[in-house]
């Protein structure tokens, strides 16, 4: 069959276009998956690169964010058919993630098992629901594992990645006001008709000022000035900005750091102002779940950039790693 694989760790001459990659065969309590479409993330970036700590087995076919139909089930398979839409959580049980610790998604089959699969609603494309889960299943834990009241003021930055863009939307349902930041007036204009209420452009303005000058520098006596939650997965310089953003008793909410993992720090913005710092990592099912239910009910659309085709695949993630994607790319076979 045709796959992306990575054979070594490195550059994007790291991965190879191979149009013999072995035929996958589900094992017991597995079914064969007809990948569909397969969205990527910055993870699959690391994952190419090599991640300290973390031993990929190699070859592998990258690709987290699977949907596609259930071609043929292994031993002890029951309970579905044949051409069933399913989106796949790409967490397999015990073992690890799809696409790092297993062949993914950039492929035109791969193997996952039952326990991953959700049905796919009827009204939802392959497309849309490979845009779901790592992206928009990370951001909803996030958001929903710690609420957003209506009329709080929310801080997205980052907020024209996969992540971001998701944020945005999952803020506004919960009735905040948001406020994006990134990096051109073009992808501005793009979150503002995601519903964005004020717009940063960090490259020309500091978010900082800006936020200050629209509610006020916090006050460590009283509740006044700063916004009530930043999401920041970002890290790097944007980390200590951020303190002196949020307001007293304000949360700052954590689910990676594309930008550097070990910033500078400033505890006295910690102390001084009550700040609540909430990591939140991955996502559970009920999280794709209740995703699935509002792309169907078109209450969120996720975002796609572009789709491009499966021998692009190594060039998809180029553009991922150079920031060119406003949302997400999806790559299909």
């Amino acid at each position: 069959m045709r796959a992306i694989v990575l054979q070594a760790h490195g550059g994007s001459d790291a991965l190879t276009y191979d149009t013999g990659y072995p035929d996958p065969s589900p094992g017991a309590g597995e079914v064969l998956v007809k990948v569909r479409a397969c969205s990527l993330n910055y993870h699959d970036v690391f994952t190419r690169r090599g991640m300290p700590g973390i031993k990929v087995p190699l070859p592998v076919v990258p690709g987290l964010d699977i949907a596609g139909e259930v071609a043929a089930l292994g031993p002890g398979v029951e309970g579905w058919t044949a051409g069933a839409g399913v989106l796949v959580n790409p967490i397999y049980p015990g073992i690890g993630l799809m696409g790092e610790m297993r062949d993914g998604g950039l492929a035109e089959y791969c193997t996952a098992s039952v326990q991953q699969l959700i049905p796919l609603p009827a009204g939802v494309s392959f497309e849309e629901a490979a845009a779901l889960p790592v992206a928009y299943g990370t951001a909803h834990r996030m958001l929903t594992s710690n609420p957003i009241e209506k009329g709080q003021t929310v801080l997205v930055l980052g907020a024209s990645g996969g992540v971001g863009t998701a944020a945005v939307m999952l803020a506004k349902l919960a009735g905040a006001e948001v406020i994006a930041a990134a990096s051109s007036d073009e992808k501005l204009e793009r979150l503002k008709q995601l519903g964005a209420d004020h717009l940063i452009n960090y490259t020309k303005t500091d978010f900082v000022r800006a936020i200050h000058e629209r509610y006020g520098r916090p006050q460590r006596r009283t509740y006044e000035g700063g916004v009530d939650v930043i999401v920041n997965y970002t890290g790097g310089d944007t980390w200590v900005p951020s303190l002196r953003a949020a307001k007293r008793g304000g949360r700052i909410l954590v689910c990676g750091a594309t930008a550097g993992y070990a910033p500078t720090e400033d505890l006295r913005y910690v102390w001084t102002f009550e700040l609540r710092i909430v990591g939140s990592n991955s996502l559970m099912r009920s999280d794709l779940e209740s995703l699935l239910q509002l792309a169907a009910s078109r209450r969120l659309v996720p975002v796609i950039d572009r789709v491009m085709p499966l021998s692009e695949g190594s060039a998809a993630l180029d553009l991922l790693e150079g920031r060119q994607i406003f949302g997400k790319v999806v790559v299909v076979p």
